[in-house]
């Protein structure tokens, strides 16, 4: 399957993927920050679909959320923004949100709706690899959707492997196994991880969140992968600065 993702994971770069929560810092800032981002270099974007109960989420994200929701932003909202996106924007764009409001929405139908707006692939972290492959795995395939799962420092060899083979476009490695946004640069630890992941020869490229918040995390990060997500850092940078600062924000990176 050929999509802006698996196409942008064919560039000879690291990869700099930015995420944001939809709807944050004002409900209608979403389309300008993605065009801001690409204008400013970035890869890839991943657009958080906020929800009341975010699992995986540091404080940062959390509170972007929260803020979010009483901003008014829904799913309904969101795919409304983005309904013209393809006109001004072409790199790959991800949802990442949880599975509670694709449901509420019907699988079939939010699928359908990322296909007409031009969205590549989903996240979602609470949506498990059996369940996904035996109830919906079609439905993402019948709309070219690549749907992005999750490994840790928990996750073991064979589930790795079982996550590498159910994939086809890049595995999201998750750095450490604490919520996002917290802990400065990456230990020993890490390292170790990040080379062991390396040395198994997956056939996905793995791009790594969590923890990454500047150039030298960058840096650690990409080493050996295919690029890194920056998350709440980002989000924090706009909520001290505005949503004018992209541009400042991307050229402390690289």
């Amino acid at each position: 399957m050929s999509n802006r993702i698996t196409t942008k994971l064919q560039e000879d770069k690291k990869l700099l993927s930015i995420y944001f929560t939809a709807g944050y810092p004002a409900l209608n800032d979403t389309v300008q920050i993605i065009q801001d981002l690409e204008k400013n270099g970035v890869d890839m974007i991943e657009i958080g679909l906020p929800f009341s109960d975010p699992l995986a989420d540091g404080p940062t994200i959390q509170e972007s959320s929260t803020a979010a929701l009483k901003n008014g932003m829904t799913t309904e909202i969101l795919f409304n923004q983005l309904k013209n996106i393809r006109k001004t924007v072409s790199i790959p764009l991800i949802i990442m949100g949880y599975f509670n409001p694709m449901l509420q929405y019907g699988v079939e139908a939010f699928c359908k709706k990322c296909q007409e707006i031009g969205i590549d692939g989903l996240i979602l972290p609470d949506l498990p690899l059996d369940v996904y492959q035996e109830d919906y795995e079609a439905i993402f395939k019948k709309y070219e959707l690549i749907n992005v799962f999750l490994i840790t420092p928990q996750t073991s060899d064979i589930r790795i492997r079982q996550i590498d083979d159910a994939s086809n476009g890049f595995i999201y490695m998750v750095s450490s196994a604490s919520v996002t946004g917290s802990k400065s640069g990456f230990g020993q630890e890490q390292e170790n991880y990040f080379e062991r992941i390396a040395a198994m020869n997956l056939k996905n490229p793995q791009i790594v969140g969590f923890g990454i918040k500047d150039e030298e995390t960058f840096q650690q990060a990409t080493k050996t992968a295919k690029g890194a997500i920056i998350g709440s850092a980002f989000i924090k940078h706009l909520t001290a600065k505005g949503t004018n600062s992209v541009a400042e924000f991307v050229k402390t990176i690289r």
